[in-house]
């Protein structure tokens, strides 16, 4: 299966976002491209630097505009997009949705965020309902497809449920960068934690995983902070964790892959993880916290 990631630098204008990203899609086609990533919420800036009602301006329904013209894209050039959207439901109910757009233009399915963080820069419970669809792979024409959502991308127990659903790859639209404020060696260990975590994932579920983040800097609008610089980095790795394609931290990128669905047959024979997990006594992990 060849695969490809459009890591971006975006702008305000949804329109020139989305027409770049298509463009970018396009050119992939060319290589024999079958699955298509695009990064989270890739049709815009990153508004939840901020608390804003007016943003709420930018979320749209599913199906809408931006669903259509992508599976417009998918069905013409024969492939499958993982789009990341704001959605929104009906009023006052908004979400942080992935849609996968099938080879023939049809919406597989969904996927709506279900870790929504707050922290300073990343203002997401002020925007985004937490998901109720569970962890559900997708079903499309290429296979199972799990695809979840930046912060969820720290969570073992969502790359669990998801493999444990059947799904073949772990795919996650990413938003991450660091605050210019913090010095080099703690820049260097977050970046480095968001790619250890994600490498355990595959190891631990024996599936690859993709990760499609943003790149450049985009500015605080409140002007409290000092804005985010995104981090780039996207990447594909195997079923062993081992690092098969990353993008530059700096640098926008069409970033292409071979990967080999059977590795997870075979990986699981020799890491039979599945196999020996004690079901039987993990039922502590319903607790939030063991007093």
């Amino acid at each position: 299966m060849k695969i490809a990631l459009i890591q971006q630098a975006n702008e305000a204008d949804p329109e020139v976002n989305l027409e770049r990203s298509m463009e970018a899609i396009r050119n992939a086609a060319t290589t024999g491209t079958q699955l298509v990533i695009l990064q989270e919420l890739h049709t815009g800036l990153y508004f939840c630097q901020t608390e804003n009602p007016d943003y709420f301006d930018l979320a749209e329904p599913i199906p809408g505009p931006t669903t259509e013209q992508l599976g417009a894209l998918a069905q013409e050039l024969e492939l499958v997009i993982v789009s990341s959207l704001f959605e929104r439901r009906a009023a006052g109910i908004y979400h942080n949705t992935a849609v996968v757009l099938d080879s023939d233009g049809s919406i597989a399915g969904c996927y709506r965020k279900m870790h929504i963080p707050d922290d300073p820069g990343f203002y997401e419970k002020f925007y985004f309902t937490p998901g109720d669809l569970g962890f559900r792979p997708i079903d499309t024409s290429l296979g199972r497809l799990g695809v979840l959502v930046c912060w969820d991308q720290w969570f073992p127990e969502a790359a669990r449920l998801m493999a444990l659903a059947g799904a073949q790859i772990l795919i996650y639209p990413t938003a991450i960068g660091w605050n210019p404020d913090d010095d080099p060696q703690e820049q260097a260990r977050q970046r480095d934690a968001w790619i250890t975590i994600q490498r355990a994932h595959a190891i631990a579920n024996g599936v690859p995983v993709i990760a499609c983040n943003r790149t450049g800097f985009e500015v605080d609008p409140s002007g409290v902070t000092s804005g985010i610089q995104f981090w780039g980095s996207s990447f594909v790795c195997g079923t062993q964790g081992e690092m098969l394609v990353q993008a530059e931290v700096d640098q926008e990128a069409v970033l292409l892959v071979q990967i080999d669905p059977a590795q997870t047959e075979k990986v699981r024979r020799i890491w039979p993880y599945l196999r020996d997990r004690r079901i039987d006594a993990y039922h502590d992990l319903m607790y939030r916290y063991l007093d």
